[in-house]
């Protein structure tokens, strides 16, 4: 695959659609703000509806910091209403962080949930996340993402076939591999 890097976002005519992303209640000395889950690795796609959440938020974001290797393109500004956001592409970010800083420069870090990463196992990491009792980084977040007969997709009699005796499924069925759990191929008409 090749990635380009652009200057600006290619611009769009489609509506946004509303992130999924849940924020801690209260900014707190927690190791993550909250958790996102885009729907596919587009950020031309994914991160105008972000930037718009957070602004609601904590004020206007000005800068963003991803994961070089992870999305699908690359650009260096992103339009979002009035305002232009700096994007940042760095290989040293943990593919599973996105950092966000706010004009006030205060740091806002988001747990990245695959796109393709089933729904209740989705709904889990980024609870897990937005608690601002927890002390979990996000990589640990994913590699410890419950993942069950509903959140592979298993079904019927042999949905327990797989389970263990320890304490889980082994079954690899719509499951990413907990060492690299950005390697997985999104899924297609994953839910909304």
């Amino acid at each position: 695959m090749s990635v380009t890097t652009r200057r600006f976002a290619p611009t769009s005519g489609s509506a946004l659609s509303s992130p999924r992303l849940v924020l801690a209640p209260v900014r707190a000395r927690a190791v993550l703000d909250g958790g996102w889950w885009p729907r596919s690795w587009d950020p031309a796609a994914e991160l105008p509806g972000l930037v718009l959440a957070l602004s609601e938020r904590h004020g206007r974001i000005r800068h963003l910091m991803l994961n070089l290797r992870t999305w699908d393109s690359r650009f260096r500004r992103l339009p979002v209403g009035p305002d232009v956001v700096r994007i940042g592409w760095f290989d040293t970010l943990d593919p599973a962080l996105l950092v966000a800083t706010t004009a006030r420069d205060v740091q806002v870090d988001l747990l990245v949930v695959p796109p393709g990463t089933p729904r209740a196992a989705a709904e889990w990491a980024m609870a897990t996340a937005a608690d601002p009792a927890s002390l979990r980084r996000a990589p640990d977040i994913l590699a410890s993402a419950p993942v069950g007969p509903r959140a592979a997709g298993a079904t019927g009699s042999d949905a327990y076939a797989v389970w263990d005796d320890e304490g889980g499924s082994n079954a690899s069925v719509g499951r990413r591999p907990v060492d690299d759990p950005f390697t997985t191929p999104p899924q297609t008409g994953a839910p909304s």
